[in-house]
């Protein structure tokens, strides 16, 4: 039923002319502009009776365009660029359309299609197709079409009924974009000025509502709003301002701020978000599981608040720098004393420690967090020196001297018994390694340390291992170049895993299962067309098999085809109730029907997940891993 009270737009909008169809944005908008809230019933009910199917798909798109926010089930409200749209609706119906074009710079640069597409969908109120055709685009049908498929699955387009328009995820983008331009110094501030505009307008509101005065903590989340896209974890976290309050968080309890903190346990209370879900957010954007940045921790000394600084901001590139400027000093000293019998002790990670800890302490952090950051630089060391190793380019003789004073310092960082993790897994290799100088050839034992390396997250040793059991184990080249697949993909190369599926499929082709895989990894690759083509080719083979209807729905789920995915899962439950991956069946079902909003079915089919894998037979890791993500999706 209809809240009632509610104001209705006149009649010729949304009763239009008989040849014409109302302009079902411009109504939506006008009745949650003109109300503080509407439910359901008062768009689909008399007088406004817009069909329910019609209703869906609009409300679908408005919510992604961030027009209208999902207050809760069947309630929703105008965003403050849902107002901003609104009045360009209102205001755009006698006008004359005018196009804003991309600048010559971008245009001569190549026919990089897809960046003209995204600077005209940013750069006006919408596209249309017809609008790529005109001068001084010029843009064919086929590499249109291209690019708008590939913008549009990427997330940074959407379209709606006819026209094209940006995301938030496009306008970010949009910002990456521009740095491939030699664009002049004015130019990128007003193109970012824009972007920084839409996000202080969205912030305003949060501020306001929360009462959050502070100037350093609003600087700093308007920051990271900045930087990361809340379209990366929308699928997964239906609620944008839970999005906002675990960026809060971040701001909060900033080293700066010290000793200004809020512990989550408090903000879960305060802020109105469930701790489960605080906590499983600030663990996986602080090991840069989601965005491609990560964090640090430093432990308070007085209690255990943890507080986070960022890869690339003010503190962590003065860090690096005090960081490069010790190290470099002290490997200058070691080789003007390379011909002392003592030189050794120069060239130590415990003098290289010191010095930072001395320098850091007295200008950049304050002086309660020397331990906790003695305990960090191990692992911020280490972290630098994969990034210098990782550099492609050597420009000049610097960049020489600094590959090679870090290669020394991950030599040293190799040998240093004070690395994250060792201490704990350490002693377990060394009676693992003396059970297989014992028994040289145990597959079973080699199999129980590529375990036990694997689950302390030492990737690159089990790279090493795995070579290792290659030439031992020749007759298990299968099962351990898929291991070895699925490592890269942790080390983020998919690209080198897929090569070694294709390796393995060419040598054994009648593995239906290497295809199985091959298609994952196409997943993670974004060639979901490749991928779908190769799951539905082992159907036609084997139609009974509601294993690769499991995986099918599983690519669809990554795409976010929600519906479509429920059915391929529910097929997968139809043909093998019973087989060994079905926990993991029920467990997607239910993340699937969450994204739809249906929490009756997402509450059921997790808890028969959580079940199920409380029943069967898992390694511990493996049963952790799936637990926690049942348990958060049960709690949200």
């Amino acid at each position: 039923m209809s809240t009632g009270n509610i104001n209705y737009p006149p009649k010729n909008i949304y009763d239009p002319l008989s040849d014409q169809s109302p302009d079902y944005d411009h109504l939506i908008l006008w009745m949650l502009y003109n109300n503080n809230s509407c439910t359901w019933a008062d768009f689909d009910e008399e007088p406004m009776k817009i069909p329910g199917g019609t209703l869906s798909r609009h409300l679908k798109k408005l919510m992604a365009l961030d027009y209208v926010d999902k207050i809760s089930r069947g309630l929703y409200k105008i965003t403050i660029e849902g107002k901003n749209k609104f009045h360009d609706l209102s205001s755009a119906k006698n006008k004359v359309r005018k196009l804003n074009y991309p600048p010559k710079i971008i245009l001569k640069s190549g026919r990089n299609y897809d960046h003209w597409v995204l600077w005209m969908v940013y750069n006006n109120e919408y596209c249309k197709r017809s609008d790529f055709f005109e001068k001084p685009l010029s843009i064919n049908q086929s590499s249109l079409s291209k690019s708008l498929k590939t913008l549009t699955k990427r997330g940074h387009i959407i379209k709606q009924d006819t026209k094209y328009l940006i995301t938030q995820s496009g306008k970010i983008e949009y910002s990456k974009m521009l740095e491939s331009y030699d664009l002049d110094r004015q130019t990128i501030l007003k193109e970012e000025s824009k972007r920084i505009r839409e996000m202080t307008d969205k912030t305003i509101t949060f501020f306001k509502k929360y009462r959050i005065n502070d100037k350093q903590v609003q600087i700093r989340f308007l920051k990271l709003l900045l930087e990361f896209s809340y379209d990366k974890v929308k699928s997964l976290l239906k609620s944008e301002e839970n999005f906002h309050k675990v960026l809060l968080f971040f701001a909060m309890n900033c080293p700066d701020r010290y000793p200004e903190h809020i512990s989550r346990e408090d903000f879960s209370q305060f802020y109105k978000i469930k701790q489960t879900t605080l906590d499983y957010y600030l663990t996986e954007i602080c090991e840069g599981k989601i965005y491609p940045t990560r964090f640090f921790k430093l432990k308070s000394p007085h209690d255990e608040t943890v507080y986070y600084f960022q890869t690339g901001e003010k503190l962590e590139k003065i860090l690096r720098i005090i960081t490069q400027d010790h190290i470099a000093n002290l490997s200058y000293l070691n080789e003007l004393h390379s011909e002392k019998a003592d030189h050794s002790i120069i060239h130590n990670l415990d003098n290289i420690i010191t010095a930072i800890l001395d320098e850091s302490c007295e200008t950049l952090f304050h002086e309660d967090f020397r331990e906790a950051l003695k305990e960090l630089l191990p692992t911020y060391l280490k972290y630098l020196t994969y990034k210098i190793e990782g550099k492609k380019e050597i420009k000049d003789p610097y960049d020489k001297i600094e590959q090679i004073i870090w290669q020394n310092i991950s030599e040293i960082l190799e040998q240093d018994a004070r690395l994250e993790l060792r201490d704990q897994y350490e002693e377990k290799i060394k009676e693992i390694d003396e059970d297989i100088e014992n028994d040289p050839i145990n597959y079973d034992l080699y199999s129980l340390k590529l375990s036990t390396l694997i689950y302390f997250n030492q990737y690159n040793t089990v790279l090493n291992l795995l070579e290792e059991m290659l030439d031992l184990f020749p007759e298990k080249e299968l099962n351990l170049k898929l291991k070895k697949a699925s490592i890269l993909k942790k080390l983020k190369d998919p690209e080198g895993g897929l090569e070694l599926i294709e390796d393995l499929i060419i040598k054994f082709p009648e593995n239906q299962e290497l295809q199985n895989y091959k298609a994952h990894w196409l997943k993670y690759l974004d060639k979901k067309d490749e991928a779908i083509t190769i799951v539905k080719n082992l159907i036609d083979i084997e139609p009974e098999k509601g294993f690769y209807y499991d995986s099918y729905g599983e690519i669809l789920m990554y795409f976010q085809e929600y519906e479509e995915a429920v059915k391929k899962f529910g097929k997968a439950l139809f043909l093998n109730p019973n087989d060994w991956y079905i926990y993991q069946t029920y467990c997607k079902l239910g993340i699937c029907y969450k994204a739809l909003g249906k929490e009756d079915l997402a509450q059921r089919d997790l808890t028969k997940a959580k079940d199920l894998i409380n029943a069967v037979e898992l390694s511990p890791n493996e049963k952790q891993k799936w637990l926690a993500v049942v348990n958060l999706f049960l709690t949200e």
